[in-house]
Formats: structure tokens, C-alpha cells, sequence
């Protein structure tokens, strides 16, 4: 059925609404092609448009406000079945039909809630739990739909009421499908939790002025439920990873406990690669904000610098928290010296844009510790059959680093980009006072440097002593003596 012709019974329905057929046939094709898979736009678009307007006029109950379910009204019940088929059509095969589904149904909680029955005005949790339902799907990826869905859940309203149905939303006692898990913590990612939020008006409920919907406390309540279901799945590593993210990102601010993580991060740590960066920055945190002790976490974060690193997209993260941790003056010189010369081995084999970091990093771990310019200028002189730097030893004091130089850096001033080159002079001149800023080069890539680089003027050199005005030689060249080309 056309969209004229949907659009014609809507109107002739809503000009009598006695005539039941009409919105029966509209509620048939929506049906219909939910089931086959069709177009749903035009039917859901004329649906939402006939409910509106019937909730604005108040012309049929609300199912709540309905005392006994026998004597529901025709058009309450239409609606109630009208709004199960629009939720099913949120998993249509083609996502921009899904979405549309999603869109119709919050609009139509929004209008039931603003237009329904005047003196009781409720939030239809069921329906929001049953669009919730559908995100959480446990056999495909839904971010498409999560994605649209954070629009809506930065009305006060909408979040307040989503984050109390998010821990009835998670399984308790086993673990769920991994699909509903990545859906999940993308979900979580997407929830704001803060206790100021008044940027805009609610989607639905409107409390009088001196009132708020969204509350922190009920919230940070919901948030703890969840995390403790979550940390008991099992979780594959990418999960695993997001999981951490959603932590560190969203929720270790707002938990009642968060030194009760300490188990779950030392487990994490103990996995190495992006998920062990990622716990490191939690325990650095429960280190920092609540006095955790840990006494080998130079050793962790030692380890962590391996050549992978270098190709995830967390390495802009390790070298922020190894500058944090590696700030304070007081740390022994043999500690910080290993640093330094386990990252100047490590950049002769990094990638161009990483090297960068690498040789800024080294520079500020000296200036930070003049004790290191013995790295440059060895005390004793003269030359040695081989490195006495143990690139293998996991305990950094135990590297016999200071006995070493950063002949890897002056190495690296024979580099073919001319950047990299220039950066590694530092030290062969004195040193700046003040440290480099890292922040300009730890999200550059590759091809940043190109463009860099094709952007520099080069110098222009003279290749003859006349400067040649046509595609001819000179007269005075020597070899039209013996060329004869015209």
C-alpha cells in the first residue's frame, strides 16, 4: 500500500473514529511488513502521526489508567498492539527502517506522557524496557541503534528512567552471549551519570520548576547493581577491553568502593597488552585517589613497553601515564635511566611518528633528571666491547642502564626524515629549561609527517652556469661539438 493511500484511511479514522477498519488495515500492513522485511517508514510514520493526535484529544485510556484488563477499550488495545509490532520492527534487517521503528516508538512515549490522562501523568517504563530490550539484542550489533538512542538519553528524563532499568536489563548468575555483552557496554557508554544536568528540558515528564527528574543519588545506586552483575561475566578479550574503557570512562568515579576493584584490575594488569595498559591506568587512579599500594608497578609499567605497543591505539594513553609516573624527582636514577634507554632501543625499530615521542619523552626524563646527562657523556670514557644495557631484565634497577649511552639517539640523527634527524640533535646541544610538550606529537600519525614534509621548501641548488632558457643546451656546452640535434 502507497503512502497516499495510508495517509487517505488515516485521515478518513481520525475524522471518525468510530470507524475501526480503517486503522485495523494500517495496523495489517505494518504487520505485514514487519514480517517480510519491507519498507516500514511510510506505515510508521502515518501510525505515529493517527496516536499523536488521538492522545492529544484524549480519546482512548491509557492502559494503566485501565482498572480491569476485560473492559479495555477497542482503541487501547489497538494501540497496546500497535506499539509491540513497532518495537519488533526496531530489529529490521535494514537499519535505517530499525531506527525509524526506535524514533516512532520514543516519540510515541513522549506524547503519551505529555497527552495522556491529565491527572495522572506516568513514565511508561514497560515500553522504554521493551526499547531497551531491543538494543540489547544477543545476536547482532545494535550501535547503529545505541548511537541514536544516546539523543534521547540526554534528556534528563529519559536517562533518570533508562539507568533504573538497566540493572533489572543485566543477567544475574551466568554469563550472557558475548554479542549482548559488546551491546551492553555499549549502551553503558553512551548513559551520562553526573550530578548536574540541566542542560536541556525533559523529553516526557514535566515536573514543576523547583523539581528534577534526573537524580544522582538513584542513579549511582543503579550504577553499582550493574557493575557488580558485569565484573562477574566472562568476558572474550575485546569485551574485556570495552569493558575496562566503560570503567575507567564512566563508572569509577561513581562507585561506592571503587579499592574493592583492586582484584579485578591486578587480574587484568597480569593479561599484558591493551588490557593491561588499561588497568594500569585504574590502579594508578585507586593509587593516586584512595592510597592503594602496589609496590611493583615501575616493573609493570617497564614491561609494558614492548614493540606491539606501538601498533594499538592505546600508546598515546601508556605514554601519558608514564610521564605521570615518572614525575616525581625522587626517584632513583637507575629506575629512570632504564626507562630511557629501554624506550631509545625501542625506537630504532618504531614507527616515524612514534619515534617523535620517543626522543621528546627521553629529552624531558633528562631535564627532569640531570643526573641522566651522564647517558650522554659517559664519566669514564673511551669505548666497550658491547652494551652493557639488559634489554631482557624485567627489573628495570637490575638493567645496568647508567652504564650505558644513548647511542641509539645519535644513531637516529642519520634518519631519512629530516624531522626525526633534527629532533635526535638534542642531544649533541644544551639542553632547554623547560620540558617539551608532548601533547603536540602524541596523536600524530604518519601521515601527518608526509605532509609535513612536502610542505617544507627545499633549498635550490645551481646544476649549470647559465641558467637555461628553453629545452636547448647552452652554446658555450662543449657537446654540441659533437651532438648534432636539429
Amino acid at each position: 500500500m502507497i503512502s497516499k493511500e495510508l495517509k487517505a484511511k488515516a485521515a478518513n479514522f481520525l475524522q471518525n473514529i468510530t470507524q475501526h477498519d480503517e486503522l485495523a488495515e494500517i495496523v495489517d500492513v505494518l504487520k505485514e511488513c514487519t514480517s517480510t522485511n519491507d519498507a516500514l517508514t511510510p506505515c510508521l510514520l502515518v501510525l505515529e502521526h493517527v496516536f499523536t493526535e488521538l492522545l492529544k484529544q484524549n480519546a482512548f485510556p491509557l492502559l494503566a489508567d485501565v482498572s480491569d484488563d476485560k473492559s479495555v477499550p477497542w482503541l487501547t488495545a489497538k494501540y497496546e498492539e500497535t506499539f509491540r509490532v513497532i518495537i519488533s520492527g526496531i530489529c529490521h534487517e535494514k537499519q535505517s527502517e530499525g531506527v525509524q521503528a526506535m524514533v516512532t516508538a520514543m516519540r510515541l512515549i513522549s506524547a503519551e506522557t505529555r497527552f495522556g490522562t491529565p491527572d495522572v501523568k506516568i513514565f511508561p517504563m514497560e515500553k522504554l524496557k521493551q526499547i531497551l530490550e531491543q538494543l540489547l539484542s544477543p545476536k547482532r550489533q545494535t550501535n547503529y541503534l545505541i548511537n541514536r538512542f544516546s539523543e534521547y538519553s540526554s534528556y534528563p528524563d529519559v536517562l533518570h528512567f533508562t539507568w533504573k532499568l538497566i540493572p533489572t536489563l543485566a543477567p544475574k548468575g551466568k554469563s550472557p552471549s558475548d554479542m549482548f555483552t559488546q551491546n551492553f557496554l555499549a549502551l553503558l557508554g553512551v548513559l551520562a551519570i553526573t550530578k548536574e544536568i540541566t542542560s536541556k528540558e525533559n523529553l516526557c515528564v514535566q515536573p514543576p520548576a523547583h523539581e528534577k527528574v534526573f537524580d544522582y543519588q538513584t542513579a549511582r545506586k543503579c550504577l553499582n547493581r550493574t557493575w557488580s552483575c558485569i565484573s562477574l561475566w566472562k568476558h572474550t578479550e575485546e569485551n574485556h577491553k570495552q569493558l575496562l574503557i566503560v570503567l575507567l570512562e564512566k563508572m569509577l568515579v561513581h562507585l561506592d568502593k571503587p579499592i574493592l576493584l583492586t582484584d579485578f584490575l591486578m587480574e587484568s594488569l597480569d593479561m599484558g597488552g591493551a588490557i593491561g595498559l588499561l588497568a594500569l591506568q585504574g590502579i594508578f587512579i585507586l593509587i593516586q585517589q584512595h592510597n592503594l599500594t602496589y609496590p611493583n608497578i615501575y616493573e609493570k609499567l617497564y614491561s609494558m613497553f614492548e614493540p606491539e605497543i606501538f601498533h594499538t591505539k592505546f600508546k598515546a594513553r601508556l605514554f601519558y601515564l608514564a610521564d605521570i609516573f615518572l614525575s616525581s624527582t625522587h626517584l632513583p636514577e637507575s629506575l629512570v635511566a632504564a626507562f630511557a634507554k629501554r624506550l631509545a632501543r625501542l625506537a630504532l625499530v618504531a614507527p616515524p611518528q612514534d619515534i617523535s615521542i620517543i626522543l621528546y619523552f627521553i629529552g624531558n626524563l633528562i631535564i627532569r633528571h640531570p643526573g641522566l646527562k651522564r647517558l650522554l657523556y659517559h664519566h669514564t670514557g673511551g669505548q666497550v666491547p658491547q652494551d652493557p644495557f639488559i634489554m631482557d631484565e624485567r627489573d628495570p634497577v637490575k638493567s645496568s642502564a647508567l652504564d650505558s649511552q644513548l647511542w641509539e639517539v645519535a644513531a637516529l640523527q642519520q634518519h631519512t626524515i629530516p624531522t626525526i634527524a633534527t629532533a635526535a640533535k638534542f642531544i649533541s646541544n644544551p639542553l632547554p629549561n623547560t620540558e617539551w610538550d608532548l601533547s603536540s606529537v602524541l596523536e600524530i600519525n604518519e601521515n601527518d609527517i608526509f605532509d609535513q614534509e612536502i610542505k617544507k621548501k627545499a633549498r635550490e641548488y645551481a646544476l649549470s652556469f647559465e641558467k637555461p632558457m628553453s629545452m636547448y643546451k647552452p652554446k658555450s656546452d662543449r657537446t654540441l661539438q659533437f651532438w648534432n640535434l636539429f
